[in-house]
């Protein structure tokens, strides 16, 4: 009798856990700490108020290569912060932010970029902080440009790195001071005849005018809108630009004279995508053609990661091997970064589509991966896949209503921690996969817990272009090498130290 009843209890448990395609397969699950700074947001005291926290930065040389370190705005704060306000602002903000690229996307003129593959040797690393002090879920680095410090967000969906100018007609609030062009010795104007000038309009979508109102009337001048109501305007100059301790002489970049927008307090931004004027071209015979990056999960103010300017693997302190995969050549969008994804797993279950969405696959033709979008978005048929499994390999706890971008959500203000499916993307080539860490998998819209989301959303529609965002790169070593054409993963807790 009692070998009957664990036979039968057996036979269950087997049943239980066979998934879709007929293979035993218990769902893979990691650990959250829902307590954990890595995954609450919390107010820091830190004494002597914003500007200082900000400005102040560490940076190292190791092997050649220099590290900046990166930071949050609101740990930078001496006022009280309201999360639950901020939480759900940022979402608003990257909605905002995503449909800007959508827009760009549909405009953005038809050049290609071909890159060779070239020897790796010179490397610069630089400490990559939070956005949050910046009131912003982007990441941004300090660097020396005309011997001042500026705070800059770093963006891999952006070409042209630019700085608030004085004089400024209309600036947003920043924290470091504006760059003064007039005060440095190092500063050129870019002349509106140059093939500097006309090289912008692969860079920013707009040709270089001529005949700025200010003198002298000669200068290259450009415009920058991101589509949400953002943008920057000024001249094109050339400064001494430092990166750590590595020099860069005579660099391109703009000098915003009109800037408005979700900026945070940044000074301005970092383009590292692959036209002609971005850093990582100007920077190409120093750094080859490569960066990298790890962005931190926690949200405490001594929480950092590392922007690599070269490739130096012994820089790196992966815990898995690099595995790379190809860029998607796009012809139409020759500056972004696009991957095949070939799959997506959700607690070791391999999700398949429909036939009548198998003309999408999970982002054939390319999924753009960015830096400066925050939550992850899939097309729709995707993203129903997705949510429908995890909803059912996440059962038993109450839900919460959606917010925003996020539809999935969950009360979760009775528990202290809880075990989440693993979140996995799969790549063309190598065995390439970005295994989600385990607080990119849900976002937090309540600091009590009592509306937490699954951290993706859904495309508006099929057609448009999917995005694989920073929060879901969190404590991942990702290589860019935009001369072999290739991007690599690896599993890394992110850490200036």
């Amino acid at each position: 009798m009692e070998m009957g009843f664990f036979s039968l209890l057996l036979f269950l448990l087997i049943s239980l856990n066979f998934s879709r395609n007929g293979v035993l397969c218990f769902p893979e699950k990691k650990l959250l700490n829902l307590k954990d700074n890595n995954f609450q947001w919390k107010q820091s005291n830190i004494v002597g108020g914003a500007s200082n926290c900000v400005s102040s930065h560490n940076s190292k040389s190791v092997n050649g290569a220099t590290i900046l370190e990166m930071k949050h705005r609101d740990h930078c704060s001496n006022k009280m912060i309201d999360w639950n306000k901020k939480l759900k602002r940022r979402l608003v903000v990257d909605d905002l932010h995503v449909k800007s690229l959508q827009s760009q996307f549909k405009t953005r003129t038809n050049i290609n970029n071909n890159i060779n593959v070239e020897d790796h040797k010179s490397t610069t690393q630089i400490p990559i902080i939070s956005g949050i002090k910046l009131e912003i879920l982007n990441y941004i680095v300090t660097i020396e440009l005309g011997g001042k410090n500026m705070t800059v967000i770093v963006d891999t969906g952006s070409d042209l790195t630019w700085v608030q100018c004085q004089p400024c007609k209309l600036c947003y609030n920043q924290k470091d001071p504006l760059f003064n062009p007039s005060s440095s010795h190092s500063y050129h104007s870019i002349l509106c005849n140059s093939t500097t000038c006309r090289a912008l309009q692969s860079a920013t979508g707009n040709s270089g005018e001529c005949g700025y109102s200010k003198p002298p009337s000669t200068s290259c001048n450009y415009m920058v809108s991101y589509g949400d109501g953002s943008y920057t305007s000024g001249e094109i100059g050339s400064e001494h630009l430092k990166l750590g301790t590595t020099p860069v002489n005579g660099f391109v970049f703009g000098c915003g004279r009109n800037n408005k927008g979700l900026f945070g307090g940044a000074s301005g931004l970092m383009g590292l995508g692959r036209s002609d004027l971005s850093l990582i071209s100007q920077t190409d015979s120093l750094f080859k053609g490569v960066f990298s990056y790890c962005l931190p999960s926690s949200t405490e103010p001594n929480a950092s990661g590392s922007l690599v300017m070269g490739f130096d693997s012994s820089t790196y302190k992966n815990s898995t091997p690099i595995l790379f995969t190809k860029m998607v050549q796009n012809p139409q969008l020759p500056t972004f970064y696009f991957l095949n994804m070939t799959g997506i797993s959700v607690g070791g279950v391999a999700l398949s589509l429909s036939n009548s969405s198998s003309n999408n696959s999970f982002g054939k033709g390319g999924i753009l991966i960015d830096s400066g979008t925050v939550i992850t978005r899939l097309a729709p048929s995707v993203y129903k896949v997705v949510k429908e499994e995890f909803v059912k390999q996440f059962s038993g706890f109450p839900s919460a209503p959606g917010f925003s971008i996020l539809d999935t959500c969950f009360n979760l203000s009775g528990y202290d921690q809880i075990n989440l499916p693993t979140l996995k993307m799969q790549f063309d080539g190598n065995a390439a996969e970005l295994s989600i860490d385990v607080t990119g998998v849900l976002y937090m819209v309540k600091t009590d817990a009592s509306q937490i989301c699954l951290a993706l959303a859904s495309l508006a529609y099929e057609e448009e272009i999917g995005i694989i965002g920073n929060y879901q790169q969190k404590n991942q070593r990702v290589i860019y090498d935009t001369k072999g054409s290739k991007l690599g993963f690896a599993e890394e807790i992110c850490s200036f130290n």
